[in-house]
């Protein structure tokens, strides 16, 4: 009982039992007893009701192919685990036909919980993220302390008038409208964060191209007293002609280092766009310029928390920056 109450709790099957010192197939025994006769399951005596469709080797299998497989992999059509697709799966490996219902418990007996993914695009290379964490950056960040520089981080995001997110209380079955303009139109916006909570941005109506980000690199260097490492992604306009010649100007006031391609998860900036965001996605702007007052209005609110933008450094793919 003492088991499956801290698997109930949050703590995975595998490491009780290692905890415990059991086989790891007897913790799945006994949370196919719990999953399907309570604590009297747990008993010294015979479960009363149907028998379990699922016995604790089963129940070890599912959880290890979960854990470790991607769905597709098995030849289904998406990529998340879904209650749908867990179903499908006991039914064609074991031939038990459970309910959704039965399937989530299930999970959650297993040590599973919803949750959001992160998405990675294919094209990464693992080892060139490894090498920027464990290797380039920490250099990086040596140099700026012997240097006496700054490290900020830096990105660019856009944002459309439709762009609506969030949920609200109704009564059920009644789903409720609200009222948005037709219209489309966007903002486009640029910034920069470090691990001391600092917070620059700059808004733009129109492209942001190598002029633009040249003009961002101005205003980020205005009233420094210490040399900026500016850290970036690959886009062609950070490396631009334009944009290095400003560099290689004011040497002593700004340098630019490059993230590995196609990882935007070891960019805490990314963090900041999501922030705005979700707070721009509440709301509902008739024009243009609502659009950018509400934008500006959330990015000037967000330079006063600076514990939020420190924050940002603390989530796991952008701990490594946090010092």
């Amino acid at each position: 009982m003492s088991a499956v109450q801290r698997v109930e709790a949050g703590e995975s099957p595998e490491a009780v039992a290692t905890g415990l010192g059991i086989n790891r197939r007897t913790i799945y025994r006994w949370l196919a007893a719990y999953h399907y006769g309570g604590e009297e399951g747990l008993k010294a005596k015979a479960i009363p009701g149907a028998p379990m469709k699922l016995n604790g080797k089963q129940m070890a299998q599912i959880a290890k192919i979960i854990r470790e497989k991607n769905p597709l992999q098995l030849k289904f059509e998406y990529a998340l685990w879904t209650l749908a697709i867990i179903r499908q799966l006991i039914l064609t490996k074991f031939g038990v036909k459970l309910s959704e219902a039965s399937v989530g418990r299930l999970m959650k007996r297993l040590g599973f919980s919803p949750q959001r993914p992160l998405y990675r695009a294919w094209q990464q290379n693992k080892a060139l993220v490894e090498s920027w964490r464990d290797k380039e950056y920490p250099e990086i960040a040596k140099r700026a302390k012997r240097e006496g520089a700054v490290i900020f981080f830096a990105d660019e995001a856009g944002i459309r008038s439709d762009h609506h997110a969030g949920t609200t209380w109704a009564p059920v079955g009644q789903t409720p409208i609200v009222t948005a303009t037709g219209a489309r139109f966007s903002m486009n916006m640029l910034s920069a964060v470090n691990a001391q909570g600092h917070f620059r941005f700059m808004t733009v109506d129109g492209a942001v191209n190598s002029t633009v980000f040249r003009e961002f690199l101005k205003r980020l260097i205005t009233g420094m007293t210490r040399k900026i490492f500016l850290i970036v992604d690959g886009h062609p306009m950070h490396k631009a002609k334009l944009v290095q010649r400003f560099v290689q100007e004011n040497a002593a006031a700004i340098e630019l280092f490059f993230l590995p391609p196609y990882s935007p998860e070891l960019n805490p900036d990314e963090l900041a766009w999501a922030h705005v965001k979700t707070k721009i996605a509440k709301a509902t702007v008739q024009t243009k310029q609502e659009l950018k007052t509400g934008i500006e209005r959330i990015m000037h609110r967000l330079q006063k928390l600076p514990a939020i933008v420190a924050s940002f450094f603390h989530t796991p793919t952008c701990a490594y920056a946090k010092v």
